[in-house]
Parts: C-alpha cells; structure tokens; sequence
C-alpha cells in the first residue's frame, strides 16, 4: 500500500521530540503526518491500580524486546504510546545549565563531543517549551539555576510531608534545596482538573490528565488543528535515493499491512535507541561524512535511588512527593576522593505504593510480601551523575536475529566508564548523609539500569566528520531528513533531559518552518496545558 498523500512533513515518534517539531510545523500551517507505533492510553481509576506501574501496564510493549550486551542475555522494553515517556515520567522539567552546553574536558575527553550553540541560543525555547508545558516551578533557589528571560508559567504546589523533612535536614547540612519545576496542573478549570497530589504519579499515567504529558497538552491540539496522527503503526525503513529520503516504509501493527508515508520534509523522533536503528537498518549512516558516530556515543546517565528507612512514616499518607533537588554539587565536590568536574544532581524520589511493588516483584516471591508492608516508611532520593560519552557504548543492528516485520534485531552495548561510576557514588554518599540527618535509621541504594535517560547516539555538532546532524539537526547527507529527539545530544548534562529536548526539538521545528523565534506559543498569562 502506498499513501496517495504527499505531506509538507513527516514525523516519526509523538514524544518529546516529535510533538514540539510538529508544534512548531502545524504553528507555521504546514500539513503534518505523524506516525507512532503505540496507541492512546486510556485514563481512569485503572491507571491506579496495582496494575498501572510502568514496568507492567500494557503499553510498556514486550512485542519488540531488545538485547543488552549479548553476553548478559538481558532484555529490555520500551513505551509505545501517544505521548511516549512523557506520559509515565514525574513531570521534572529541569533546564540545562549555561556551562552544560560547553566543552568540558572531564566529561567529553576524546570523544570529540560539543554542542553547535550555546544556552543563550536555546533560551528562548525552553521558555516556550514551559508555557506549552504548563510548569510549576520558583526561581531563586537553586544556586546553579540559569539564566531566564521570564518567570516560571505557576507556581509550585504544597511541599509533602517528606519533602519537609528531608528539606529541612539538607539545609541544616548548609545545602541549597530547590522545587524541582513540574509539568504538572495544580489548578483546576478550562476544563482540566487539578493535581490530586496521589501516590501514583512518576510511573504512571495520570487518571485525571493533571499531569501535563504530551498526550493530555500538546497532542490533541495538533490533531484538532489538522495534524493526521496515525497510531498503531511502525516506521521500519527510510527509502533514500539522490540525497534525498523519497519514503518511510510503515506496517500496521494491528493488520500487518504495509505503506509508505511520503513528504517533502522527514524528522525522527523515535528516542535515543530506535532513531539509529532505522538509520542504520536503512544504510542511511552510509552516506553522511560522520556517518560512524551513528548508533554510537550512547549516554543514560550514572542514576540511583537511595532510599531511607524511617521509625515512622515520613508521610501522613501516601502522596505525591517529589519536589525539591539539590545542585550544591552540580559542578563538582571537594573531597579529594571525587572526580574533578561535573558531577550533577539529587531529587526528592517517591516508592510506588505497595501494591505496585507486589505486582512488579511478582516474580520474587516471598521478597515482594516482606517489602511490600514496609515501603510506607521509606523516601528516596534520586541521583543523576552525567556520564561520559564513550564510543563503545551504542546500539548496532544485529542481522543474525530478526523481530517484528522482519526486520534485524536491536542490539544495545553499555558500560559506564570508571569516571561515570565515582560520581555516582559521590552523589550516593552525599544522598546517605541527608537522609541520616532527617533520621532514617538504615539506607540502602537501587542502581537503575534502565534506558530512561538514552541520549546520544546521532549526535549533532560542528564538525562533520564527528557528528552526523548539523546544528539545525539535519542529517548530512539527506537534505531533508531531520532528527528532534535525544538521540542529537552530544552530552548528557546531570539533569532529566525531557525539557531539553522538548526545547531543541521547538529550534528544529522553527528552523523547518523558516522561523528565528519560537511558533504559536501564548504569552505568559495565557500560558498552561491546553495552549498550543
């Protein structure tokens, strides 16, 4: 089957990136085909339920899994739904800081890795990236904060119970909390209810959309404002001839049929791992000048969870509490025992309620009924260390395994470098050492080995021989094949990379329509979800 309609743009993926270039494109009154291979996640009480958490809800697929270091024989999944991530994260929408966007010899060593712009290039569009957003956040606190060219949409929501306490301990070690800004609806009306400030937000869809995730607070404009979004529908191969993409070659999940999807402009937006993939299951890295830093240089932060044990609930009730972070080590730590350098940053983190633990360690019985009871007396604390980008780390195509649509397997390679894992481990001391001060009595440590935080991989830059996009996020050597997702990150940062990415994919979007500024947004007091 062949779609008998040409777009003016094509776009591969409703996440972070996808959204925002399309917002920009459907801003400038450009016909939009978007194509993602999951669905609409319904919303309701059943989003709560044991059911709901990330790792077990139905649109955490296990139709595609893909191999991790072929050695170890692990699998992982991912989310194929309207929205992508965002609409399981916690909402934190986090900018870079100024010198994140420099060359940082401690981190990037001789992997050749450098921004193509600084921060004052993409402020703009991390302030538009917040109206359209809807975040919550103060300025003022947080002693590495960047520069702003206006305040915050709204203002952060009441501090939880184990906010205050763990708070209150970080400022008596002489430490500098913040609110973490959240993309999340505080304030009822237009239609929108406010958050209920429940237990089963970071994981979880939200049953009443007070979570401003791409599905409740981008998507549905774009469609109602003509953007044709196909769900259910996989993006396999790019058909390329003349330096041009001529065709994206899709399959019906649901009936198999297959079609190509025709503009005169493509973007991938597929995330850090399935962006490269279908250029290289598409030759594609064959013809740009950079082309072997594709699929390479893959980052996914050095992140952990210190959780504290307490003598008696650090929350009245189960709620919502992730709401402040600490940036006192941002830039580096004085022991002579730390790395030099960046280091990055910790959140306030929530346990899942029990019931969502005993399903999710439904496997390991009897442990999930024994830890299950107590998780009402813990908290954590997130650490995010940036990691080092290593050409080793990547994904590649394995042609001797295939999956879906006969296509090559997956194959992802990740290891952290020895530098990755000190700073880790510097920021897991200093999250102990918060949590003895609000008087935890035992702390024990969670290594996350997810791919939430992929980035890299088709990364941008100055150079073509070290990077594959340009600094407008073309792919040299198709002239009209773009990249707006994470994938285009030289460096990782120490913070949740979403509103990064949601900003440059705003630049992209503009830079596609012919713009300088930012498209469509409102301005600040009519900022909020249903803008855009």
């Amino acid at each position: 089957m062949t779609g008998d309609q040409v777009y003016d743009a094509v776009v591969v993926g409703s996440g972070f990136g996808g959204a925002m270039v399309a917002h920009q494109l459907v801003a400038a009154g450009e016909r939009v085909l978007m194509v993602e291979r999951g669905d609409w996640v319904t919303r309701g009480p059943h989003n709560r339920a044991p059911g709901g958490a990330w790792a077990v809800e139905p649109d955490h697929a296990r139709e595609t899994p893909w191999q991790v270091d072929v050695a170890t024989n692990r699998r992982i999944e991912a989310f194929h739904c309207v929205g992508g991530p965002s609409v399981f994260y916690g909402g934190a929408a986090l900018r870079f800081r100024e010198a994140d966007f420099y060359v940082n010899p401690e981190i990037v060593g001789d992997s050749g890795a450098a921004w193509p712009f600084g921060y004052d290039e993409l402020e703009p569009y991390y302030t538009a990236a917040e109206r359209l957003l809807g975040v919550a956040g103060e300025s003022g606190t947080d002693p590495t904060e960047p520069a702003r060219s206006a305040p915050f949409p709204y203002d952060p929501g009441p501090l939880s119970g184990a906010g205050r306490i763990l708070g209150d301990a970080a400022l008596r070690l002489g430490l500098h909390p913040f609110r973490i800004p959240l993309a999340i609806n505080y304030e009822a009306g237009g239609g929108r209810a406010a958050c209920e400030r429940c237990s089963t937000c970071d994981g979880f869809a939200c049953p009443v959309s007070a979570k401003n995730d791409l599905a409740t607070c981008v998507l549905p404009a774009l469609v109602r404002a003509g953007m044709e979004l196909r769900t259910n529908t996989a993006a396999v191969r790019l058909r390329a001839a003349g330096g041009r993409v001529r065709g994206v070659e899709c399959v019906d999940r649901q009936t198999g049929e297959r079609w190509t999807a025709r503009g005169a402009r493509y973007v991938l937006a597929a995330g850090a791992l399935v962006t490269p993939y279908l250029l290289l299951a598409s030759g594609a890295e064959q013809l740009a000048p950079g082309g072997d830093v594709v699929g390479r240089y893959l980052m996914r932060h050095r992140n952990s969870i210190v959780f504290g044990v307490f003598p008696r609930r650090p929350n009245a009730a189960l709620e919502f509490h992730k709401h402040f972070a600490i940036h006192d080590f941002y830039f580096g730590h004085p022991s002579p025992n730390a790395p030099p350098g960046k280091l990055g940053g910790i959140q306030q983190w929530a346990p899942p309620p029990p019931s969502s633990v005993r399903v999710m360690l439904r496997d390991r019985r009897p442990l999930n009924h024994v830890l299950a009871p107590g998780v009402p007396l813990t908290t954590g604390l997130l650490t995010i260390a940036e990691d080092q980008p290593q050409s080793g780390n990547g994904v590649h195509v394995d042609a001797s395994r295939r999956g879906p649509f006969g296509l090559p397997r997956l194959a992802v390679t990740h290891r952290y470098a020895r530098r990755d894992e000190a700073a880790g481990r510097v920021l897991v001391r200093e999250a102990k050492r918060i949590m003895r001060a609000a008087g935890a009595v035992y702390s024990y440590v969670y290594e996350i080995d997810t791919f939430s935080h992929a980035l890299g991989t088709v990364r941008m830059g100055s150079d073509p021989r070290r990077s594959a996009l340009d600094e407008n996020g073309r792919f040299r050597g198709l002239e009209n094949l773009y990249v707006a997702d994470g994938s285009a990150f030289p460096t990782s940062g120490g913070v949740n990379p979403s509103l990064t990415i949601a900003a440059c994919a705003l630049r992209v979007g503009a830079r596609l329509a012919g713009a300088s500024a930012p498209l469509g947004v409102p301005p600040l007091h009519m900022a909020g979800p249903l803008a855009g």
